[in-house]
């Protein structure tokens, strides 16, 4: 039998905390809470999770510092919570490498979907026995090769540092590379439901994903179709 996922919630006020805890262990997660970002973090060193829950207002360090020492250690999906509905905030949790966002109060239910919809998603991208296949189950564009059974990606011999929910996008686009994808398509597959994530989170990903792509100098980029979505191209010589 498999472990129960395991996940790590940051949120300084108790009742929140215990109430998202006391969700996601019906949905059968192993959780942890902890009052600070900082007690966190130090966990995560120690042992960690398969999903990351990040206040961004807390005690000592804030959310957004904290998602950003994560990410120097993982590509764990990462939720952020903030009680302001500022672009400020979800523009700077975007880009500092979260997958999802939630202005309080949200609904518990919704968040335990956007949960088991991300867990879900790495499950499917990460059969839980690699072969020999894998190192050949690879899809190339340009000078770009994504190997799927392990999760990497490569511009020759360079390494793009993905988090999953970037790896997914690409290689959706990727495996999609003859025709444009909508952004409602997107939301769907990476996501895996629309109800509470905008279309802001594709464009922010996609925008992500364009600076990876070019501080390695790749010649690919993704191309904005205007009012529908993304498609893969290259740059001109």
């Amino acid at each position: 039998m498999m472990e129960p996922k395991l996940i790590y919630i940051a949120e300084d006020e108790k009742n929140i905390r215990t109430l998202i805890a006391t969700f996601l262990q019906k949905e059968g997660y192993d959780v942890s809470g902890f009052e600070t970002g900082d007690e966190l973090y130090h966990a995560f060193e120690k042992h960690p999770a398969d999903l990351v829950i990040l206040d961004v207002m807390m005690p000592g360090s804030s959310g957004f510092m904290i998602c950003t020492k994560l990410r120097e250690l993982s590509t764990v999906p990462i939720i952020m919570l903030t009680a302001r509905d500022t672009e400020e905030d979800y523009i700077s949790g975007i880009s500092l490498g979260s997958d999802a966002y939630f202005t309080k109060p949200f609904s518990p239910v919704k968040l335990v979907m956007q949960v088991k919809a991300m867990l879900r998603r790495i499950e499917m991208d990460n059969p839980a026995i690699v072969t020999e296949d894998a190192e050949t189950d690879a899809i190339s564009f340009a000078d770009i090769k994504i190997y799927l059974g392990k999760l990497t990606a490569f511009c020759d011999e360079i390494e793009l540092k993905l988090t999953h929910t970037e790896f997914s996008l690409l290689a959706y686009l990727f495996e999609n590379k003859d025709r444009a994808v909508s952004r409602e398509e997107l939301l769907t597959k990476i996501w895996g439901y629309d109800a509470v994530i905008e279309t802001r989170a594709t464009d922010d990903t996609v925008k992500r994903l364009r600076k990876k792509l070019a501080d390695i100098e790749s010649v690919v980029q993704i191309e904005t179709i205007r009012g529908y979505g993304f498609k893969l191209g290259m740059k001109d010589d």
